[in-house]
């Protein structure tokens, strides 16, 4: 069966790579005042971080559309595809991966498998790009998504922010947490649990924080079983290369990447957020 890979845009995977292995890409959008952009079409990652230093209110953001996702199955099925698996960011905190189930009983003669990553960002990545490159050695979407879901039991994130007010604005993090965090100046380390984003430790400084996450990691990594990771950041880009290089120092059996928090994401979570996310593949 000739199955087709989609993802949407919070999955902030590199152009060559969707490219390179054949995976659509479907957009959510930032709105600033009246103005819409599609994120990684209309808006890059550092377009969105200058925008917003000039811009007096956090923007807004927005999933596509059900007739997006009609006109994009719809289209890939006119290329001769059988089959498309749809993997989407948590439906926890969005509403994409149920525009693709709808979407999928409207288009006949497609076989829509929408997938929920449960997560977001490069841990997302990871599961479209293993999904590629199954569909492209020629396994059933069946296979696919028994892998995806195999993956779910050794993938792991965490992540910190600088400041909790952009979660709790988007109403991604609720008002109480937020106002400890502002109150103790902390770190917090939060993760994605049962679909939503929750506070992991509270943390007093941002060393100390990213710390932490090595020490996480490192539970898994000291292991010596192969691990793919990859460190995302929110316009910190010299921080995330600093840390990739300690990292790969310590644990040469690791296969680490560097990503970013694009415009969506981003406006939840604020600029100087640092993750670390990585699989058993």
């Amino acid at each position: 069966m000739k199955t087709a890979i989609v993802t949407d845009s919070t999955a902030y995977l590199p152009k060559e790579v969707r490219e390179r292995l054949g995976i659509r890409l479907i957009p959510l959008s930032v709105i600033f005042g009246n103005e819409t952009y599609r994120e990684e079409i209309d808006m890059t990652a550092d377009e969105f971080f200058a925008k917003i230093k000039q811009h007096p209110t956090l923007p807004t953001t927005s999933q596509p559309s059900v007739g997006e996702f009609v006109d994009l199955f719809t289209a890939i099925r006119e290329e001769g595809y059988e089959a498309v698996v749809s993997i989407h960011l948590s439906s926890g905190i969005s509403g994409t991966y149920q525009g693709a189930v709808t979407a999928g009983t409207m288009v006949d003669g497609l076989r829509v498998y929408a997938y929920d990553s449960e997560i977001s960002c490069m841990a997302q990545g990871f599961y479209a790009i293993e999904a590629a490159e199954m569909a492209q050695a020629g396994r059933s979407p069946e296979d696919i998504i028994a892998r995806l879901d195999e993956m779910k039991q050794t993938l792991r994130a965490y992540f910190m922010v600088d400041d909790l007010a952009h979660l709790q604005r988007g109403g991604r993090l609720t008002g109480a947490q937020a106002f400890i965090g502002g109150l103790l100046q902390i770190k917090p380390l939060l993760r994605f649990e049962n679909k939503v984003i929750v506070p992991f430790e509270k943390i007093r400084t941002r060393k100390k924080a990213i710390h932490r996450i090595e020490e996480l990691f490192a539970e898994d990594a000291e292991k010596g079983v192969p691990l793919k990771a990859a460190i995302i950041h929110a316009n910190q880009p010299d921080e995330a290369h600093r840390w990739r290089d300690e990292l790969s120092a310590r644990y040469p059996h690791v296969e680490f990447s560097i990503s970013y928090f694009g415009p969506v994401i981003a406006t939840h979570v604020g600029e100087g957020a640092l993750g670390l996310t990585w699989y058993q593949p």
